[in-house]
């Protein structure tokens, strides 16, 4: 089981989305989890994972099960000497027992050098892969094998889209 994450807050409130499949192909969802909540903690420079985390492991832990593998929007590493992204802070929250694959639209400094880069679709712009618990290769194939003609694979979007309506309800 395959369980891709997402978050999204605004200054009232916070939520979470869990999109649960069966394989890294699947184009349907098995289930789908939320979790909405009051403000997200403030921002703190180079700690930006302490907003999203309590609210990932919190719709994580509504799973029937723990699953054998967790996407995320984002990046699990950080750079060349291993900074820890939120993937990395949500891998050791779990006690380093599920391996964590992040993906990211958008080029962290650096990024092209120490993250596989995956294209998808029929655009030119590369997603960013970083992993966890899993060979870094290993993880990109996966990401390229996700269901979807676009760039982000579908489940991914329908995450992301979930999180985003959760939140709005909770206004």
């Amino acid at each position: 089981m395959i369980a891709v994450l997402d978050a999204a807050y605004a200054n009232e409130a916070s939520a979470a989305a869990c999109v649960i499949a069966a394989d890294w192909d699947a184009a349907t969802a098995l289930g789908e989890y939320t979790h909405r909540d009051g403000p997200a903690a403030d921002y703190q420079p180079g700690e930006f994972y302490k907003r999203e985390l309590p609210l990932l492991l919190s719709v994580l832990g509504m799973l029937p099960r723990k699953p054998d593998v967790i996407v995320i929007d984002g990046y699990v590493w950080l750079g060349v000497d291993d900074r820890k992204g939120l993937g990395a802070h949500l891998f050791d929250a779990l006690g380093q027992a599920i391996p964590v694959v992040g993906i990211a639209k958008t080029q962290f400094e650096g990024a092209s050098y120490w993250a596989a880069q995956t294209r998808r679709g029929s655009g030119d712009s590369p997603l960013y892969v970083t992993a966890a618990g899993l060979p870094l290769q290993d993880a990109a194939i996966a990401v390229k094998r996700m269901h979807g003609a676009h760039r982000i694979p579908t489940l991914v979007g329908h995450a992301d889209k979930l999180a985003r309506t959760t939140l709005r309800a909770a206004s």
